[in-house]
């Protein structure tokens, strides 16, 4: 089992451009519907923690998935498979390619990569919402949190607490109805 874990969490760093939201499609894909580790209402908790949890986002729901598997030796075979393959690339790249730093054709390259991250996120984002039970309140509260933080410049860690307790003290209200 570890070694699945190690393998599954491995793809993803190696073959995700983009950082930890671009890997999340690839870590729903693994954990979810390849291997059925979790259920897509569990993985979304698990997004939800590793979301306001300190770190990277995939490194956390790497760590959370490895941990709620197979306790602390999960964790860390799961996390060691999401950095291990960046830690290696950026070696790599250091190491050997310094040179090419200043190139245009690679220039241009990450500008074609960057439409096609974005692109990744985008669908990580999709395919969570279309699974989610969305009320219309929840709807609200998505709306507002993107107006927030896009426009109006609020941080991140307010919204995540204001929208964490709204939702306490909505379904709380629902609940004595």
């Amino acid at each position: 089992m570890y070694f699945e874990m190690f393998k599954a969490f491995f793809k993803v760093g190696a073959f995700t451009i983009g950082g930890g939201y671009a890997m999340l499609p690839f870590i729903q894909d693994e954990v979810v519907e390849k291997n059925g580790w979790l259920t897509t209402e569990e993985f979304l908790d698990v997004l939800a923690i590793a979301e306001v949890t300190p770190g990277p986002v995939a490194v956390n729901t790497s760590t959370y998935v490895g941990y709620k598997l197979k306790g602390i030796k999960g964790a860390i075979v799961c996390t060691l498979g999401t950095i291990l393959p960046s830690f290696l690339i950026i070696l790599l790249i250091v190491t050997s390619l310094w040179k090419y730093r200043n190139n245009p054709i690679i220039d241009k390259a990450f500008l074609g990569i960057r439409p096609a991250v974005a692109a990744l996120i985008f669908t990580a984002v999709y395919k969570l919402a279309r699974k989610m039970d969305i009320s219309k309140y929840m709807l609200v509260i998505s709306v507002l949190t993107v107006l927030a933080v896009a426009f109006i410049d609020i941080s991140p860690v307010v919204v995540i607490l204001v929208s964490a307790f709204g939702a306490i003290g909505y379904y709380k209200f629902k609940e004595n109805k």
